[in-house]
């Protein structure tokens, strides 16, 4: 029998139950978060904006949890939670979730097959001289360790370069150029790089070019191409077409400055996330319109490829994709400034599945299949609909991928660069033996 001096105190006991209760009832927290990575709460319920992000972490970040549950878990044991009964429920919870975190893990890694079965949809196999994905290596090792991209000592950044003043507001974009001596090993026809042009997401109201497609602009410029990531006037000061006139003037812009960007203007891809995604689409399907081209109507604005990831392609939700009357509401107030009853034409020329004809370029849609803030149906409406005319499409659908996956320098981010790389480099590949031909046939 311990001697009474021996026993732990009446507080030293106390520090224990605590200890075990909050060891418990933070596991409890982690298993909401994992739930959310599994079963997101739908918009626009209540708790579908905390269900979004705390799914949206827990999925990226799988591995990022499981570290920080070994260490809570460590920490919590070191301090005596297993001496009390909620201690071992915390126990039990926490090795479920590690299970389950992993699990998150391993999926991501499920959306490399699925990316190059959609590159292959859309090009077929590789032919001679183009890249494959077995090639390609963007975020790999240490860069994951990093939740956020790191800066790339190959890319040079130019920043807040003006390229239009529209309802008097100077309009920037960025500017990403290999540095002297990086990209030399891919022989670009005429010494011109293929340019990359992205757009950032945020509901058409909110975000800007510093906060989204960091990571692709430094991958494609570190293997020689020109990225360009441009803003846009956002609602509800903005009135569709407003978004779209100035991402034709960002396009316009490249090919104007094309010689001093070192860029081939005969090749430019756009790219971008949610509301960026649908404005790249919509910019993809409507080239060189006037409409859409106050000022610089004569400019060249159509582009070789659309990379759309995450994006709305249809503002009238005809099949019920959406489902809920908030999003008419929210369109028609900040970013329509009319309802569709007042002028369907206009709702029509905002849908990109609306000006599909057959002329399309290549299209990579690419889509999460948890994706809770737009629909997964609209991207495969637009992926059918680029099928049944025949324009060139591959439809990534990533298993277990919420909205802005590509947010973090995560294992399904660089599976997506990955892909990305594929799809962009293979076309200009095939550009490029276009242009070496056209003299041959001449002669």
């Amino acid at each position: 029998m311990p001697r009474k001096a021996d026993r732990p105190s009446a507080r030293a006991r106390w520090r224990e139950v605590d200890t075990s209760w909050r060891f418990f009832l933070s596991t409890l927290v982690g298993a909401w978060f994992t739930k959310q990575a599994y079963r997101p709460v739908a918009f626009p319920r209540a708790r579908g904006g905390p269900s979004f992000f705390a799914g949206w972490l827990t999925n990226e970040l799988a591995l990022h949890h499981v570290a920080w549950q070994l260490f809570a878990t460590g920490h919590h044991v070191r301090r005596g939670a297993l001496k009390h009964w909620p201690g071992w429920l915390g126990l039990v919870s926490a090795l479920a979730q590690l299970g389950l975190n992993y699990n998150l893990f391993k999926r991501a890694q499920e959306a490399e097959p699925v990316l190059r079965a959609a590159v292959r949809d859309a090009l077929g196999e590789p032919g001679l001289g183009e890249v494959r994905m077995e090639e390609v290596r963007s975020l790999r090792g240490r860069k994951l360790v990093v939740p956020l991209p790191p800066i790339d000592g190959r890319v040079h950044r130019r920043r807040n370069v003006v390229f239009a003043t529209h309802g008097g507001k100077d309009l920037k974009l960025d500017v990403y150029t290999p540095k002297p001596g990086v990209g030399e090993r891919v022989n670009w026809a005429s010494n011109r790089r293929p340019v990359m042009l992205y757009i950032h997401g945020g509901a058409w109201t909110i975000s800007n070019k510093d906060e989204q497609g960091f990571p692709l602009m430094q991958e494609l410029a570190a293997r020689g191409w020109v990225g360009v990531n441009a803003n846009y006037r956002l609602s509800p000061r903005a009135t569709f077409p407003d978004h779209l006139i100035d991402i034709k003037a960002a396009i316009a812009w490249v090919r104007e400055h094309a010689d001093e960007l070192g860029a081939d203007p005969d090749f430019i891809v756009i790219s971008g996330g949610s509301a960026g995604g649908h404005l790249a689409a919509l910019a993809a399907v409507t080239p060189n319109d006037q409409r859409y081209q106050p000022g610089f109507e004569d400019a060249d604005t159509s582009v070789q490829a659309c990379v759309p990831l995450y994006g709305i392609y249809d503002f009238l939700d005809r099949d019920d994709h959406v489902g809920y009357t908030e999003w008419e509401l929210f369109l028609t107030r900040v970013v329509m400034k009319r309802s569709p009853a007042e002028d369907p034409q206009l709702w029509h020329d905002a849908s990109p599945i609306d000006w599909i004809d057959g002329d399309e370029p290549p299209f990579l849609i690419i889509h999460g299949e948890h994706d809770t803030l737009a629909p997964p149906a609209g991207a495969r409406m637009m992926a059918e609909l680029l099928e049944k005319v025949g324009s060139p499409v591959g439809l990534a659908m990533l298993p277990g991928a919420q909205h802005a996956f590509d947010v973090f320098a995560s294992i399904r981010t660089a599976h997506t660069l990955d892909a990305i790389v594929e799809f962009t480099e293979r076309l200009h590949a095939r550009a490029r033996s276009v242009e070496r031909a056209q003299p041959l046939a001449a002669g």
